[in-house]
């Protein structure tokens, strides 16, 4: 399993992947899951992919060869040579088609789970910053404001704390650090999780740098994080009143029987 997030908001683009796969118990390694799939003058896309580590290899293989043109006097079609995000979406979805057809048969047919999903973000040719969830049948769907933010693979667990907390309007700067309460949440109850976490920040502006991060086990910034958000969520806990219904009757709850 694995875990990765992308977030788009009014002021940018911000994905972030853990790096973990998980074959059983004792086979965990470390493997990037945020990949450079075009990276020119004026593009730069990027994908994370969670799933069946072959299929995945695989799609991106195929992408980074090109596929076939459909035109046999044109050369094979890559993601640098698209025109715009949502061609460049229309490429992946083909990839993974293609790639399910060559393996998942034989996957099925050995008894392994097949799926992938993939973020898809970016920007081509200085135009919009766009976000895209690529699901295993090839078909996408693309981040909208009223919804700013996509996750694959264990889900769960961060996914409260980016209910609560994203919009559209939120800025880099906080949206990066609820993302990374979002990774936090999940690597203590997922074990299939785990740092480094690798992470890219896109701003609107296309002349700004795009920030690219790997966040090793002993990162101050992320080990504080953890720590201060465990004893605030502790202290907002003991914040709460109890409920008061324990209290009624001396506490005492009497339960009656249905007849």
């Amino acid at each position: 399993m694995t875990y990765c997030v992308g977030i788009m908001l009014r002021q940018g683009l911000i994905m972030v992947a853990d790096t973990r796969t998980n074959a059983g118990i004792d086979n965990i390694s470390t493997y990037r899951k945020l990949h450079v799939l075009a990276d020119t003058k004026d593009s730069l896309v990027v994908a994370a992919s969670a799933g069946n580590l072959s299929v995945t290899q695989l799609v991106l293989g195929m992408l980074n060869e090109g596929l076939p043109s459909r035109n046999p006097d044109e050369g094979p079609r890559k993601i640098e040579h698209m025109p715009s995000m949502f061609q460049a979406a229309q490429l992946v979805g083909e990839a993974v088609m293609a790639a399910a057809a060559q393996l998942k048969p034989a996957l099925y047919n050995a008894g392994v789970a097949s799926g992938i999903s993939l973020l898809l973000g970016g920007r081509i040719g200085g135009g919009p910053l766009k976000l895209f969830l690529i699901y295993d049948a090839g078909n996408f769907i693309e981040c909208q404001p009223d919804s700013p933010y996509f996750q694959i693979g264990a889900c769960q667990y961060g996914k409260p704390i980016l209910d609560r907390a994203m919009t559209h309007d939120s800025t880099i700067d906080e949206a990066v650090k609820v993302a990374l309460l979002s990774f936090d949440s999940t690597i203590r109850s997922d074990k299939s999780v785990g740092l480094p976490f690798d992470v890219m920040v896109f701003r609107n502006d296309p002349k700004l740098p795009i920030i690219k991060k790997r966040i090793e086990p002993q990162d101050p910034y992320m080990r504080n994080l953890s720590d201060r958000w465990s004893t605030l969520l502790n202290e907002g806990r003991a914040a709460i009143p109890d409920p008061p219904f324990l209290k009624e009757d001396g506490g005492v709850v009497e339960l009656k029987t249905a007849g």
